[in-house]
C-alpha cells in the first residue's frame, strides 16, 4: 500500500532519481560485462579485485542496517533525518546476498586454504582445515545473510508499519539491542572469513571490531552525500537543515576517531609486543611500496577529515562537508585495496584495470538498487515520535 504524505518522493525528485538510475543501471551491466571479459584472460585478478569491491559494497548495506538500529536504540531525534536513506541502503541485501556468488565460485583463486597441497603442506592450514573449508566457508556465509536478511526484513516490515499505525518504537528498540550485538558477532566471523583468511599466519583480536568502525565510516559518508543532493527538492528541500547536516557531520567525526583509534591499537599491541606471527603482515604492507598507501590512509582518512571536521562552518556547509565525505569513501577503496592486494602482490604496490572497473560495475549496480528502494517509500518515518522535534531542529 502506497502511502500518500507530504514527505513522498516530490515528482521533481522522482525526475532526478529516474535520470540516475538508468545510467547507473546501464553503466552497472556495462562493466560488469568488461568485468567478465577480463576474469575470462586473468581470473585471478577478477576475482581479487571482486572481493575488494564486494567488503566495499556489502559495507554500505550492513553499515546503514547497523545505524538504523543505533538510531532505535537511542531514540533520539538525530536519526530521523536519515532513517529512510539507511533503510533503502539496508534493502540491497538482497543484491549483495546475489553478487556473493562469484565470491563462492572463485575461492580458489582467492584462498590459499582450498588447495589441498598447501593444506598438507602448512601447519597452520592443516590446523585450520576442519573450520576453513569451502563448504564451511559457504556454510557460515549461508547463516551470516540469513540472520543478517531476518533483521533488515524486520526492520523495514515494523517501519512501514509504523507509518500506517505508529506505536512501534518500542518493538523496534527490542530488536536493536540484541540486533546490534549479533551484528557485530556475525560481522567479526564473516570478516575473519572473508578478509583475515587471506594470510595464513595473520590473526587479530579487534579485526571485527575494526570492520565495524569502517562499515560505519563509510555509511555515515555515505548517508551524507545522499542527504545533500535530496535536499535540493522536496520535500527535504524545506526541511534539512543547517543543523542536521551539521549533526551528521559531528557523528562522522566520531568515526573517523574510532576507526583510527581501532588501527592504531592493533598496529601498537602487535608491533611493540613483538608478535613473530602477525607482524609479516605489516611488514608485507610497510616494507615495500604499499607503504605508501598506509601513509595515504593515516594522512588522508584520519589526519586530513579530523581536523576539517573540527571546524563547524565547515560541518554546516554541504559542499564543503561532501568534498571530505568524498575523500573518506575515496580512502575506504584504499582501506580494502591494502588489505586485500598485498597478499598476493608482496614485491610491491600493483594496480590493474580491474581494480578500478571490478568494484566499479557491483557500486553502479547496488546504486541503482539503492536508487530503486529509495522512490518506494516517503523519505521520513510518518508516526516517528520525534518527528517533529526532528523538524523543528535549527529553527
Amino acid at each position: 500500500m502506497t502511502v500518500t504524505s507530504p514527505f513522498n518522493v516530490s515528482p521533481e525528485l522522482e525526475r532526478d532519481l529516474h535520470r540516475v538510475f538508468t545510467p547507473v543501471l546501464g553503466a552497472g551491466i556495462v562493466l560488469g560485462v568488461i568485468s567478465i571479459i577480463g576474469a575470462i584472460y586473468s581470473p585471478g585478478d577478477f576475482f581479487r579485485s571482486y572481493l575488494m569491491g564486494y567488503l566495499f559494497w556489502l559495507g554500505l548495506t550492513l553499515g546503514s542496517m547497523a545505524i538504523v538500529m543505533l538510531q532505535y536504540l537511542t531514540a533520539g531525534a538525530w536519526g530521523i533525518m536519515t532513517r529512510r536513506t539507511l533503510e533503502s541502503a539496508s534493502r540491497t541485501l538482497p543484491l549483495c546476498v546475489l553478487l556473493f556468488i562469484p565470491i563462492a565460485v572463485g575461492i580458489p583463486w582467492i584462498y590459499d586454504w582450498a588447495h589441498p597441497d598447501l593444506v598438507r603442506n602448512e601447519y597452520v592450514l592443516r590446523h585450520r582445515h576442519i573450520y576453513m573449508n569451502p563448504a564451511m566457508f559457504i556454510g557460515r556465509a549461508i547463516l551470516y545473510f540469513v540472520v543478517w536478511g531476518i533483521f533488515v526484513y524486520l526492520l523495514n516490515k515494523w517501519s512501514r508499519e509504523q507509518d500506517e499505525k505508529g506505536g512501534l518504537e518500542t518493538r523496534l528498540a527490542k530488536l536493536s539491542a540484541p540486533g546490534l550485538l549479533i551484528y557485530v558477532f556475525t560481522i567479526t566471523f564473516a570478516a575473519i572469513d572473508w578478509a583475515e583468511s587471506l594470510e595464513n599466519n595473520w590473526y587479530s583480536t579487534i579485526w571485527g571490531f575494526l570492520f565495524v568502525a569502517r562499515e560505519g565510516l563509510a555509511s555515515f559518508a555515505f548517508v551524507i552525500i545522499v542527504m545533500a543532493l535530496l535536499s535540493r527538492r522536496e520535500p527535504f528541500a524545506s526541511r534539512f537543515k543547517a543543523a542536521h547536516l551539521h549533526d551528521l557531520g559531528k557523528l562522522l567525526l566520531v568515526f573517523v576517531m574510532l576507526w583510527a583509534y581501532f588501527e592504531f591499537s592493533q598496529l601498537v599491541v602487535i608491533w611493540s609486543g613483538n608478535l613473530t606471527d602477525e607482524i609479516p603482515w605489516y611488514l608485507h604492507r610497510f616494507a615495500t611500496s604499499w607503504g605508501w598507501l598506509g601513509v595515504m590512509l593515516i594522512v588522508l582518512e584520519f589526519i586530513v577529515p579530523f581536523l576539517m571536521l573540527l571546524s563547524r562552518p565547515l560541518k554546516r556547509n554541504a559542499i564543503a562537508l561532501c568534498c571530505v565525505v568524498s575523500l573518506i569513501i575515496f580512502m575506504r577503496w584504499v582501506d580494502l585495496m591494502w588489505i586485500v592486494m598485498p597478499t598476493y602482490y608482496t614485491r610491491g604496490f600493483r594496480l590493474t584495470w580491474m581494480n578500478l572497473v571490478v568494484p566499479a560495475s557491483i557500486g553502479c549496480l547496488w546504486i541503482a538498487v539503492f536508487v530503486w528502494q529509495l522512490k518506494q517509500r516517503p523519505l521520513l518515518p510518518l508516526q516517528a515520535p520525534n518527528l517533529e522535534k526532528a523538524l523543528q531542529h535549527g529553527d
